[in-house]
């Protein structure tokens, strides 16, 4: 069955990129790299938790944008917060409703499991638009303070 694998262009900080990526992610490995006649990387392939990945050594003509990111489907609150403290490190930045941008410039949205059920799978509409408006307000999602949101607190 075919692949649909992203590619990821980077400059000469691909090595760098990959690696941080790899060490995030623990569930993650580097699956080939191959090199320039100069001896600089070309391109890597790589794997985090289920998904395939490419990054290829270009030059910076295509900086990342907004218009393509990753989500990360977290179990908790600690998942939320160890992947939001590190892809916003060492030049990362926070923005909206649990979006972030790492220090290589790739936006991410870092997702609790109990934000689909408190927001969009709830059977109190009025309650699921409560934990909305509070994850529209919320830079990290906080699953206690859409919880408290719903239940009306």
């Amino acid at each position: 069955m075919p692949k649909i694998m992203p590619c990821l262009w980077i400059d000469d900080r691909i090595e760098e990129m990959v690696n941080f990526y790899v060490a995030t992610f623990g569930d993650a490995e580097i699956r080939d790299t191959q090199r320039y006649p100069d001896g600089r990387v070309l391109t890597m392939t790589f794997r985090l938790r289920d998904q395939e990945f490419m990054a290829l050594n270009c030059g910076a003509r295509f900086p990342f944008t907004e218009a393509v990111s990753f989500s990360v489907d977290c179990k908790d609150q600690a998942e939320v917060d160890y992947f939001w403290a590190a892809l916003t490190a060492d030049g990362g930045a926070e923005s909206m409703c649990g979006w972030c941008r790492d220090r290589f410039g790739l936006s991410w949205q870092i997702v609790p499991q109990r934000l689909v059920e408190l927001v969009w799978d709830s059977t109190d509409k009025a309650a699921g638009a409560r934990a909305q408006q509070a994850m529209f307000q919320m830079r990290k999602i906080v699953i206690a303070d859409l919880e408290k949101a719903h239940a009306g607190l």
